[in-house]
């Protein structure tokens, strides 16, 4: 399986599957002294996970990240307060699998011979033939993307050391769409949502706030207490704090379920997908993903243009379209309104639009970068479907299943963010190094 690498210098390598033991995320070119704590990783993976919320699926996974290699054990030298400090070395997140039963793996055995439309079941087992990891759909699963946003946080963390920040959002959902335009609001309702998030996670709050798990632990004494939370899964969900709608706008000034600036958007996107959740089909949409503070020059030529790098977001499983600026809308626009003109005020260049989405020729202008993602329904329904028997090509019934995600897009916006910067930060630690040689042979 060769599709699991990432990056030219900044290398990500994944691996594991949902119902393997677990997954995990090898990351090179970390620059060494940058002290990372797993609860700030686990802050962006409680993002994606299931069960959190009325729009994702009632599975338990609680993806808790390990960190494994890659931090200082102690202080080099005495006093020298380097511990868990990065040092350079390739650093590996492990995610365990904590919710992975028998009883799981019986139920997918009993439907695995009748490939769910829209899935990757068909494609792989073609693929892999009968060893292909068909449990939980392995790789091709959408709990692979917790290695994304484990490896994209620590690309994040670099990043806003260098003055660039990125946030992600949802632009539409269900057919609603927000139409908003003021990035500053926008990624302070982002921020908030995510503190909002952490303030109401129970694993959060019962594993590292109360430090159950604390990040100087062994690594065998941190996998007993792994043991230990598998087992108490329920009791700790069990205390999600409860709260009122109307508590969590005043509280925190945004919506509790879905990340959209705008609250009174965001209740109407809900309503949408729970209407239409009802009929026991899904919804799609938009993801809308920034990134500031990003130097104009970013990118190559041809074949590694920064909005080419951007595509390969394409990879994440149920993103169908990416659009870069105003996207597929040029089509109906013309050369005077798609052109960003250029301007000059106290020594500095400005647009003054951002029609291209902070590229163009395929390099960044220094402008914000500004990335759509079109998000397909989720592929699992509560309605019956025809399929195959994938062993004797027979015609098939797929009787509806109701455990899914109303939607996916709600899960799809903080992968996007982390997946951004993994992009980003691969073309920064390639443009460091070019401009310095031009500085060194221009001397």
């Amino acid at each position: 399986m060769n599709g699991c690498h990432f990056g030219r210098f900044f290398q990500v390598t994944v691996a594991g599957g949902s119902y393997q033991e677990g997954l995990q995320a090898v990351i090179q070119s970390v620059p060494p002294g940058l002290l990372i704590a797993e609860k700030e990783i686990y802050g962006d993976l409680l993002l994606r996970k299931p069960g959190a919320d009325e729009l994702s699926s009632p599975r338990k996974e609680p993806d808790l990240p390990i960190i494994y290699t890659g931090l200082n054990c102690g202080d080099t030298i005495e006093g020298a307060n380097n511990k868990l400090h990065t040092n350079g070395t390739p650093l590996t997140i492990l995610i365990p699998n904590l919710d992975r039963h028998d009883i799981h793996v019986k139920q997918y055995q009993d439907t695995n011979r009748t490939p769910r439309p829209g899935h990757a079941s068909y494609a792989s087992f073609v693929k892999y033939g009968p060893d292909d990891d068909a449990i939980g759909a392995g790789i091709f699963s959408g709990r692979y993307t917790c290695t994304i946003v484990a490896a994209g946080y620590i690309a994040k963390k670099i990043l806003k050391k260098c003055g660039i920040e990125i946030f992600s959002y949802i632009r539409e959902l269900a057919g609603v769409r927000y139409s908003g335009e003021n990035i500053e609001m926008a990624k302070k309702q982002a921020d908030q949502f995510k503190i909002m998030r952490k303030d109401y996670d129970p694993f959060y709050q019962e594993i590292y706030e109360k430090q159950r798990i604390k990040d100087d632990m062994r690594f065998l004494t941190k996998l007993k207490i792994f043991a230990e939370i598998e087992n108490e899964i329920d009791e700790i969900r069990a205390k999600t704090p409860k709260f009122e709608k109307k508590d969590i706008i005043k509280k925190y000034g945004i919506h509790p379920v879905v990340n959209c600036p705008d609250v009174d958007t965001a209740e109407k996107m809900n309503e949408a997908v729970n209407k239409i959740t009802e009929t026991g089909d899904s919804s799609g949409g938009i993801v809308e993903v920034v990134a500031t503070g990003v130097p104009a020059g970013l990118g190559e030529p041809v074949f590694h243009k920064l909005d080419a790098d951007l595509g390969t977001m394409l990879g994440i499983g149920a993103v169908k379209g990416i659009e870069i600026g105003a996207g597929f809308k040029v089509k109906d626009m013309t050369g005077i309104q798609t052109n960003d003109q250029i301007r000059s005020k106290n020594g500095k260049v400005y647009f003054e639009s951002n029609q291209a989405g902070g590229i163009t020729g395929g390099l960044s202008t220094g402008q914000e970068i500004v990335v759509k993602l079109a998000v397909k329904p989720t592929p699992t329904i509560a309605k019956k479907q025809v399929t195959i028997d994938k062993y004797t090509l027979e015609n098939k019934e797929l009787s509806a299943i109701t455990r899914r995600d109303p939607t996916i897009v709600a899960r799809i916006w903080p992968v996007a963010e982390n997946y951004t910067a993994m992009i980003l930060l691969d073309n920064l630690l390639m443009h460091f190094g070019y401009q310095k040689l031009k500085e060194l042979i221009g001397k």
